[in-house]
């Protein structure tokens, strides 16, 4: 039986924001850099999904570290992927956690960590962090850099 082969890349093509998380496609480029340890950031500081409760936008600053295995993560997916949370109701725990799986389910990293510092909602900010794998020995890994919620004090 023939292999299927992948489907083209969303780089360099027409591609429309998906309607849904689940209906978004993350590609994944081989890692020409297999055989070293090294970080990879992505920061998402405009991010935004609906509270699923009132239908209102919540707001969040998303920082993904990773340290890649075999594959990267296609940016231009991985911001269709994002922008497609922007009519997906969840709360805050949900879509920081859900980005973080994904990524882990199609890429595969050694290590993954996601920050997602969401503004405040009913007066309360909402930050979660979730990770997985073991960060090698040696490797730097710098603070996410985003500042505690202080409000206008």
């Amino acid at each position: 039986m023939p292999r299927k082969s992948p489907p083209p890349l969303q780089l360099g093509q027409d591609a429309k924001i998906p309607a849904s998380p689940d209906e978004a496609r993350l590609d994944r480029v081989p890692n020409p850099q297999a055989g070293s340890d090294y970080l990879v950031r992505f920061t998402a500081p405009e991010f935004t999904s609906l509270c699923p409760v009132t239908g209102q936008p919540d707001f969040a600053h998303i920082v993904i570290d990773f340290v890649p295995g075999q594959w990267l993560v296609e940016s231009k997916s991985l911001k269709l992927y994002l922008t497609s949370f922007r009519n997906h109701g969840a709360f805050h725990e949900d879509c920081t956690v859900a980005i973080g799986k994904r990524l882990v389910a199609e890429i595969k990293p050694r290590y993954l960590r996601i920050g997602g510092y969401w503004y405040p909602r009913g007066g309360i900010p909402i930050d979660v962090f979730w990770q997985t794998g073991k960060l090698p020995k040696g490797l730097w890994l710098p603070d996410q850099g985003v500042a505690p919620y202080r409000g206008r004090g």
